[in-house]
């Protein structure tokens, strides 16, 4: 329950950077003449529906950046299943090893890595199909980079 429940509070840091980011005072104004939508179309939608989605989608981000930031989540994938494999493997390293690196800080870098490695390009690959402007790309980039950093320092910490 504990993971579920850190799970739902990391998902829910995208929209409320979101909030902040996408705010017309920061960069929502920009986002908004980059990408071509305007308010109408915005207010024209069903945000409710929306925000579930965005919701629903950071849950899956979630789900697998606590694989990427809690190092000892490789460890027992590593041992699991493994036929011939001494179950006091995985306890000793545990017993020896289990809350190091278990910090916000360290979720955040390895959130940072993940946004700028991996969310970044996505989302260049496609804003240079879509003939989107660079200013585009480094608004929903650094978002994601943003967003990563802190969802990885929340599951770190408290996972």
């Amino acid at each position: 329950m504990h993971t579920i429940l850190t799970l739902l509070l990391s998902a829910s840091v995208s929209l409320v950077v979101g909030f902040i980011w996408y705010n017309p005072k920061v960069f929502g104004t920009i986002w908004m003449k980059e990408s071509g939508v305007s308010e109408e179309k915005i207010k024209g939608g069903n945000m409710l529906l929306t925000m579930i989605m965005a919701f629903i989608y950071a849950f899956f981000i979630s789900f697998v950046l606590q694989f990427l930031v809690i190092h000892q989540m490789g460890a027992n994938s590593a041992t699991m299943g493994i036929k011939g494999v001494d179950p006091s493997v995985l306890k000793n390293y545990m017993d020896a090893y289990g809350n190091t690196y278990r910090t916000f800080k360290h979720g955040a870098l390895h959130g940072f890595i993940t946004g700028l490695f991996l969310c970044l390009p996505v989302i260049g690959v496609g804003a240079l199909f879509e003939r989107r402007s660079w200013k585009y790309t480094l608004i929903a980039g650094g978002y994601w980079i943003i967003t990563c950093m802190l969802m990885g320092g929340i599951i770190c910490q408290m996972m």
